[in-house]
This record gives C-alpha cells, structure tokens and sequence, in this order.
C-alpha cells in the first residue's frame, strides 16, 4: 500500500476546533487560514494529481493563485496564529512549485513519498550500476591514458580533443537515460489514471528509482570529464 492511502485524512483547525480536508487551505467552517501541521504532499498541496507530467501553465496558475491567498500582506491585522499559517503555507508552496516544476526533482519527490526515495548523489557514486559496467570500464582506461599524455606534456587540443570524444558515449548513455524516464513517467500517468494496484505502480516505481540513480551516476562521471577538461 502506498504512502497516501494510509496518510491522515483531516486536519483541526486552531480558531474554532472544526475538522478540515488535510489539504484545504482554509478552515470550512470560519474560513480562517489553516497552520500548516498536518498536510498532505507538494501535489495535494497544489490540487494536483500525483503523476508527473504536469502542464506547466497550469502549476503556474496553481501558484500565483495560491500565493495571493497566503501573502502575508492579506493578514497584517490578523491574530499572530493567521500571520504565522500565511508565512507557513507561503514557504512550503515556494518549495512546492520549485519541486513541481522541474521534472527531475518531480521524479525525486514522487519517489520519496510513495516511500523509494532514491538517495543523493553520494548514493549514486557508491557503485557502478550494472547496466553501466561496460562503459564505465573504458571509460576509466581513456581517462588513465589521457592523464599519462598530458603529464607527458602533450598538446592541451591533444588530450582535450580525446577527452571530448571519450565523453560521447557517456553523453549518448545520458540521453537514453532521459528518454526512460519519459517512457517510465507517462507510464506511472497511466497506472494512476487506470487505478491500478500496488504491484504493478511499485514496479513502475522501482524501474523510476533504478534509471533515476543511474542517470545520477551518469552525471557524476560527467561532471569527472568536465573536471578533467578544466584541469
């Protein structure tokens, strides 16, 4: 059972005692800003949908319209309590909307709350994922032979021109990468839009959480090259 099946479905309010949706903003009954306390995720945060493709126009719309609710402008004259739920909900919809609206971090965040996070970049540079092996072996060859030539004081456009072409396949691997995870989040869209059972969104997610530290691991041997290249 995923994370949001079992999350806590209500929220009290502190003004009048009545209960409240966890993600409503204001108190249904004396219509008095919410405390933050007791929420749900960055999508419901947004009335959003848990899926990973988002219109972007709409996550926009979503946030300015949210932001104007919360300014703390709108509640200089209210009770401290009001004045600190505004700056509350202000700064975790500010987090919200910059996790939402990059794709990457979007993946990231839907791991983790569906209980898979998959870790930091310290995780990633651990060991090499087995889908990588092959690669990361030349890769590391290339780079020994091309630190001997340049210590033997060969041309910088030598050695870097070979740098260059030994990042290719690397490049290349990133980009296969990328289109997995386009493939993995329309089908995780899919199996939500369909209801479809634990099982079969957790291997979905598993395969997300997979390419997602291989992508990480493949940018950090990126990120080697481009130190060597500044070297």
């Amino acid at each position: 059972m995923s994370p949001h099946t079992t999350s806590p479905t209500l929220q009290v309010c502190r003004s009048c005692g009545a209960g409240a949706p966890v993600d409503a903003h204001f108190c249904p009954q004396c219509s008095k800003i919410l405390s933050l306390g007791r929420h749900g995720d960055y999508f419901a945060f947004m009335g959003l949908p848990r899926k990973l493709k988002i219109d972007s126009r709409l996550l926009e719309e979503r946030f300015r319209g949210l932001s104007r609710q919360f300014h703390p402008d709108y509640f200089y004259n209210a009770d401290p309590g009001e004045r600190r739920a505004s700056l509350e909900r202000s700064s975790y919809l500010n987090d919200a909307y910059r996790t939402l609206r990059n794709p990457i971090s979007r993946i990231e965040y839907l791991l983790k709350v569906e209980g898979l996070a998959p870790g930091g970049p310290e995780q990633a540079s651990k060991q090499v994922p087995p889908a990588l092996l092959e690669e990361v072996f030349a890769l590391n060859e290339e780079l020994d032979e091309i630190r001997a030539e340049r210590a033997s004081g060969a041309a910088a456009e030598t050695w870097k021109a070979r740098l260059e072409r030994a990042r290719a396949p690397i490049d290349a691997k990133r980009a296969d990468h990328e289109s997995q995870l386009d493939k993995l989040s329309e089908q995780w869209d899919a199996a939500v839009d369909a209801n479809k059972g634990a099982d079969e969104r957790r291997a979905v997610l598993t395969a997300l959480r997979d390419r997602f530290l291989e992508r990480n691991y493949i940018n950090n041997l990126l990120g080697g090259i481009e130190r060597e290249l500044s070297a």
